[in-house]
């Protein structure tokens, strides 16, 4: 097959990587309208079945990706400087720099045969002509889905809290949560680490605190002067580091979940952000893309027939990404209700954080259901 993949994100090179495994005959040429090294992002988290796939479906890039990842066991949550509780979380998360993994994908795609072209945007899949098969990787404000959004059903909901994607010289050697309250209300932040000299550190906040505190009126570098203040306790006096918009303001944003109702269009496929995105807060967007990529050449191997093949991927990650994002949504639900959770005892604050996926936790009361969730944890749930 000669195969054009649009957007050079992690989707698209593993992807590439996979069927050229599969065969060395297919003519794989992903485009990438930045220039390479230029990707933004800090650091991505996965969990420990991600690794165990990503070593078994191509060992070398696999073993890099292991290899440069942060690994952590144990989750901390500050709350104010009056509580840290560490805790075994009981699964191993990983985090790498986006950078770096796609240094990793882009050099074994290199190694198979891909071809990569940077600084080359693809704006009509007309200029693909010659493809037989064009996969759309060009993340969330996918060009090639929005020619056809009314045929893809694109429907994008917008969450509530605005967050700012940080980074750090404070390297976390737990997956950290801290909640800070100020006059105007609460706000909090996730930290993990990606390197050994860097973190990933991602705020976010209510509305009311972000305007009360008079975030929406800061040049970027007031921004995290305030912020370095009100995570003082957890930084240790580290730096916070941002991405200036060209106005000089910071890059608070407000969380795209999006869905399609249908993935694929003739020869045109949707494959990660492009075609679903999950919130933030449970840490599986990466994962997730990956998966797209490891179905989408799984079906075009077992059947070279473009139409079956595509709508058996389709159906098959449907199912499975209307189940992360519904988590997703009960997680961000979760920190949309913090004060309902904030004031419980530590033990059962830390319990329930965990537990945020969960679509009963909001309809029961807290202390009721961390008293279930214990009893069926003695009774082996």
């Amino acid at each position: 097959m000669k195969i054009d993949c649009v957007g050079g994100g992690p989707a698209s090179l593993y992807f590439s990587i996979l069927m050229k495994r599969m065969d060395a005959s297919h003519d794989i040429t992903v485009y990438e309208r930045n220039p390479a090294g230029s990707t933004f992002g800090w650091g991505v988290t996965y969990w420990e079945a991600l690794i165990d796939y990503l070593r078994s479906a191509d060992p070398e890039s696999g073993r890099a990706i292991s290899e440069s990842s942060v690994r952590w066991e144990n989750w901390i949550t500050h709350v104010h400087d009056r509580v840290t509780i560490t805790v075994e979380n009981g699964a191993e998360g990983f985090g790498v720099g986006r950078q770096r993994l796609l240094d990793i994908l882009a050099d074994r795609a290199r190694a198979l045969g891909v071809r990569l072209e940077f600084e080359r945007e693809i704006l009509d899949e007309d200029e693909l002509v010659d493809a037989d098969l064009i996969v759309a990787g060009d993340g969330v404000n996918s060009v090639l889905r929005e020619r056809h959004a009314d045929h893809f059903g694109t429907e994008v909901t917008v969450g509530r809290h605005p967050y700012l994607w940080l980074g750090t010289t404070k390297v976390f050697d737990a997956f950290t949560f801290a909640f800070t309250e100020t006059d105007h209300g609460w706000i909090w932040c996730y930290g993990y680490g990606f390197s050994p000299e860097q973190s990933t550190c991602v705020v976010e906040s209510t509305p009311e605190t972000w305007q009360g505190l008079g975030f929406g009126q800061m040049n970027e570098a007031d921004c995290l002067g305030m912020l370095e203040k009100l995570f003082a306790d957890v930084l240790d006096g580290h730096p916070l580091i941002g991405r200036t918009r060209a106005d000089g303001s910071a890059r608070w944003e407000y969380f795209p979940t999006l869905t399609n109702r249908t993935w694929h269009r003739g020869n045109l496929v949707l494959l990660g952000d492009a075609a679903h995105t999950t919130h933030y807060s449970i840490g599986s967007g990466t994962g997730l893309a990956l998966g797209d990529a490891a179905v989408l050449a799984e079906e075009l191997q077992r059947d070279t027939r473009l139409e079956p093949a595509l709508t058996r991927y389709e159906h098959n990650r449907i199912g499975e990404i209307r189940s992360a994002q519904r988590s997703a949504r009960h997680s961000a639900q979760w920190f949309e209700n913090l004060p309902r959770y904030i004031d419980r005892p530590p033990e059962q604050l830390l319990e329930l954080l965990g537990q945020r996926h969960s679509g009963l936790l909001a309809h029961l009361p807290p202390a009721l259901y961390y008293r279930i969730w214990r009893l069926a944890g003695r009774f082996g749930r």
